[in-house]
């Protein structure tokens, strides 16, 4: 909003240095609190507290109460059956990602729901199979229980002679899945129980972004070989989808033409209809459900053909009626897959959180990020006991879900319902269904994953950080595997946080006329900077990676390095001394240094000059004090950098924190300045780390807390005011001591005081060369 140029205001207050502004304005201490009044609150007790964790473990009991049946059940009715149709028909194509029988992926789609309608905080979430996840817990099996572990030796005339023994094969797969999706569900419990979900916020929107892509590129993979029907062995790990693909091309020849075009009719008929809804989706009150469609035409077709008999297609085969009992997981495989499992439960909670967000923003209402931890993690131990898979939400479900009306989680229990309904009487119906069916499904829910690609130019435009991050992200989880390609992109993620802080923005502030307001100098045409002073800003925080850049950075800005300054000075206060001491530096009665008529190419020490000579020289009989001009021309062949500012502001504005390295650091940087007689003043600092600063025992008698001040205004007005006073002194002057007949040299102390003098006295090189 822009607001009217008179729009000005004038705030009169004293200039603040923190001493000053706590003598004005008392502190309050703050007292942390003990471990044990800590535990003490965290364990008390009552009505209120009882019912509070209990809704917060049973959100449902929060919401329920709540329901407005009228207005709500008859819309979630309607997003309901539509959600579980297309649940249903998930289900069964994920579950082809897992690499075991399609009744699982029914399984997955009905158990995790019921205990997370209870314990969800999401009223929109459809819970279930994913295909990212379902492809890693697909990987999970793979690694394993490969084919060749379920070869067995035959009469059959194949390779080798051996046989695949697929129902051993099926049911060892079917018991890795199980155990890896409970083995997911208690490391979500776990972070869950230790209010850890904001670990999760270390996967960005970008490195999601990158990784889902990716994982979309796998499924892709994984699905064609299902729609061409051509066999291909088992890869996992790095570039496995690469020799995926390989395999795919190699034996191309044997595409069986029923699946492929049964796919590629699947395909094009799904993708199309889902662009209908999308591009109408204000007009058509309820989504097409052509998935369901789809799928009942190719069961009918596929049957009534007979395709697997006539034309060997790949089909679903057995769907059997009902439940299996509960299987406790091989807890010896927890081990060898724990890792897997870590990622992939980690992948699935940020997704599925992210998306809840989304939602829970549009509708109005919370989301509890540990409490959601807790839901997925009892749900899919839950799950994995009845021998479904790992689940957390599909993208394409949930927004079916919310976009048909559903208000409430009454709406995902329909859904639910529905898959019961498939599972107990209607599944063998989809036994004659051909698996490139499912596959092509499973790939037309892929279009939003693939749309991601368009966020790489924007990204670039917003920030090119967030940019590299998605394709680095992208490309390490295609090349390396979904494990190592997520890990890769964190740590490359986290690598780009270092380096930002370890090499952060440093500039030269000036000030806006007029104004208390002062910004970089390169960015306004009217910043002026001030005579004498100059205003240092680092935009990050100050630790040990990025000590040495800070240092850099301010000689840099500042124009000249305090420690060279401060050695180019004393070596040349010595070089003089030597003069003196020859005779061939002189004081007058006015105090006031001449040379002999010597050339000034002999103000270095003359190693040929006649001892006799020297001896007639005269030399200075009573102390003399020497001021010595440093930003004049000196007459000496020792060049001493020149120092124009008497005062260095460094701006804390932006720095959020320090440690032990960086406050040694910055001692020793302060004290360098005030060697050379350079004012250090700290401003616009936290509270927070001034304390820090005290904790490392950053002040004392030399480095007082005098040097603080609220803003930079306030630390400019100060050293104004001060100049004002003649207590600083601009150019700078050294002074040094003559002895008579001193035969020692002189020693010059690191922090010489500077005192009154009378007289201005200079150096005078200007007699004529008598040679």
């Amino acid at each position: 909003m822009d607001l009217p140029p008179d729009q000005n205001y004038c705030v009169a207050r004293p200039v603040y240095s923190k001493p000053s502004f706590e003598e004005d304005n008392e502190t309050k201490a703050r007292v942390p609190k003990t471990i044990r009044e800590r535990f003490t609150k965290s364990c008390s007790c009552s009505a209120k507290r009882a019912k509070d964790i209990t809704k917060g473990l049973l959100p449902i009991l929060d919401w329920l109460p709540k329901y407005k049946i009228k207005e709500w059940l008859p819309k979630d009715i309607v997003s309901g059956i539509s959600t579980g149709l297309v649940a249903t028909l998930q289900g069964l194509a994920y579950a082809l990602l897992v690499s075991i029988p399609p009744i699982y992926g029914l399984y997955a789609s009905f158990f995790q729901f019921l205990t997370y309608f209870f314990m969800g905080t999401s009223r929109h979430l459809s819970i279930g199979p994913f295909p990212v996840t379902s492809l890693m817990v697909g990987s999970i099996v793979l690694a394993m229980a490969p084919e060749e572990n379920f070869k067995i030796k035959g009469n059959s005339t194949g390779l080798n002679g051996t046989t695949l023994d697929v129902a051993a094969m099926n049911e060892y797969r079917v018991l890795v899945s199980n155990t890896a999706t409970v083995l997911m569900g208690i490391l979500l419990l776990i972070m869950g129980i230790l209010q850890i979900g904001f670990l999760v916020r270390y996967l960005s929107d970008p490195l999601v972004g990158g990784f889902t892509t990716a994982a979309a590129f796998h499924v892709v993979v994984s699905q064609v070989k299902l729609v061409l029907s051509v066999p291909t062995k088992n890869y996992n790990g790095v570039l496995s989808v690469i020799y995926t693909i390989i395999d795919i091309f190699r034996n191309i020849g044997k595409t069986n033409i029923a699946d492929l075009i049964a796919g590629l009719l699947t395909l094009i008929i799904v993708m199309s209809v889902k662009e209908v809804n999308d591009r109408f989706k204000h007009k058509i009150p309820v989504p097409i459900p052509i998935e369901l469609f789809v799928t009942i035409v190719a069961t009918g077709i596929s049957y009534a053909v007979d395709l697997e008999t006539k034309y060997h297609a790949a089909i679903v085969k057995d769907i059997p009626k009902g439940f299996l009992p509960p299987q406790p997981p091989d807890v010896s495989m927890f081990a060898d897959i724990i890792g897997s499992c870590f990622s992939t439960a980690v992948v699935g909670y940020a997704v599925a959180v992210s998306v809840a967000k989304v939602y829970s923003i549009k509708h109005d209402y919370q989301i509890d990020g540990n409490q959601e931890l807790v839901a997925f993690g009892v749900s899919n131990i839950f799950g994995g006991a009845f021998s479904g898979f790992f689940g957390c939400t599909a993208l394409s479900r949930t927004a079916v879900q919310e976009s048909t009306g559903g208000q409430t989680q009454i709406a995902g229990f329909l859904s639910a319902l529905i898959v019961f309904i498939v599972i107990v009487a209607l599944g063998n119906l989809l036994e004659p269904l051909q698996k490139s069916v499912l596959a092509a499904i499973v790939i037309a829910n892929l279009k939003g994953m693939f749309m991601q690609v368009l966020d790489v130019p924007r990204l670039w435009r917003q920030n090119k950080t967030d940019s590299i991050i998605w394709v680095v992200t992208c490309a390490a989880s295609i090349i390396l595997g979904l494990d190592l390609g997520l890990l890769a992109g964190l740590v490359f993620e986290l690598a780009t946080v270092v380096i930002r802080t370890q090499f952060p923005t440093c500039a030269a502030l000036g000030n806006v006329p007029g104004t208390d307001i002062y910004k970089n100098i390169k960015d306004y045409k009217n910043i002026e900077e001030l005579s004498g002073i100059k205003i240092f800003r680092c935009n990050a925080p100050i630790y040990f990676a990025n000590m040495d850049f800070f240092k850099d950075r301010l000689k840099a800005i500042v124009g000249f390095d305090a420690v060279r300054v401060f050695r180019k000075r004393n070596k040349a206060l010595k070089m003089i001394q030597k003069l003196i001491k020859k005779g061939k530096l002189r004081s007058t009665k006015n105090g006031v240094l001449t040379d002999l008529g010597v050339d000034n190419k002999a103000f270095e020490s003359d190693p040929e000059q006649d001892p006799e000579e020297a001896e007639d020289v005269e030399v200075p009989t009573k102390e003399v004090e020497i001021q010595v001009d440093w930003n004049s021309d000196l007459p000496l062949k020792v060049i001493v950098p020149k120092v124009t500012i008497h005062s260095l502001i460094i701006d804390f504005g932006a720095v959020s924190f320090l440690d032990v390295v960086s406050v040694k650091g910055l001692k020793l940087i302060v004290k360098e300045f005030m060697r050379i007689d350079v004012n250090v003043y700290i401003a616009g600092y936290d509270d927070e780390i001034i304390q820090k600063m005290e904790a490392c025992g950053f002040f004392d008698d030399t480095v007082k807390k005098d040097i603080l001040f609220l803003t930079i205004h306030d630390a400019v007005l100060f050293i104004q005011m001060k100049a004002s006073y003649g207590n600083v002194q601009d150019p700078i002057f050294e002074k040094i001591s003559l002895m008579k007949e001193s035969k020692e040299p002189f020693s010059f102390p690191e922090n010489d005081e500077l005192e009154d003098h009378q007289g201005v006295l200079g150096f005078d090189d200007t007699s004529p060369d008598p040679h």
